[in-house]
């Protein structure tokens, strides 16, 4: 069995898109929905995802703006980046567009292992962002584009595996099949 890989991902969006409830359904199973602003915390999760086991440590950062300094914290040592927005807002939409301009700015490198994540898609009567305008945008960046609701765990695991295989694919160690993801 190789040793499991660590691999450090950091969540980035505007605040109140879901960040933390998509990071918590993840690591714990659970749906919290009351609101508290996060300052920034860490939490730690093995993953399988092809056969290989992944040390994760998911950073969930306090909800940025476009004013926001970005903290060089986010971009060091990270492997990856989740940047999500709600399908509910225009705002988190156009700030999570700024979030990535400066990701790249602070890690100057033309690309990063990124997957943006439209949250909130169980609130259809809220809904302002279509899909196909949050692929455009991820396309444009060559990033990977999902719709989550981290009130469902299957997407916030599907979220998670998928930043996997974008470091791997970063990596050079691109899967040949997708295969299953077990989280333990």
């Amino acid at each position: 069995m190789p040793q499991p890989k660590y691999r450090k991902i950091a969540v980035l969006g505007y605040r109140s898109v879901g960040k933390s409830s998509l990071t918590i359904q993840f690591v714990e199973g659970q749906f919290v929905d009351s609101y508290d602003p996060t300052i920034e915390n860490t939490f730690n999760k093995m993953v399988s995802v092809n056969g290989q086991d992944f040390n994760l440590q998911l950073v969930d950062t306090a909800g940025q703006d476009e004013y926001s300094i970005f903290p060089q914290s986010h971009s060091m040592d990270i492997h990856g980046y989740v940047l999500v927005y709600s399908v509910t807002s225009m705002k988190s939409f156009e700030v999570v567009q700024v979030l990535h301009d400066k990701l790249l700015d602070m890690v100057g490198k033309i690309q990063v292992p990124t997957v943006l994540v439209g949250n909130k898609k169980d609130l259809h009567m809220e809904r302002v962002i279509k899909p196909e305008e949050g692929k455009k945008l991820a396309d444009s960046w060559g990033a990977a584009f999902m719709e989550s609701s981290a009130k469902e765990n299957q997407t916030a695991v599907e979220v998670f595996k998928r930043i996997i295989l974008e470091m791997e694919k970063a990596d050079g160690n691109a899967p040949s099949d997708e295969k299953k993801c077990s989280v333990m």
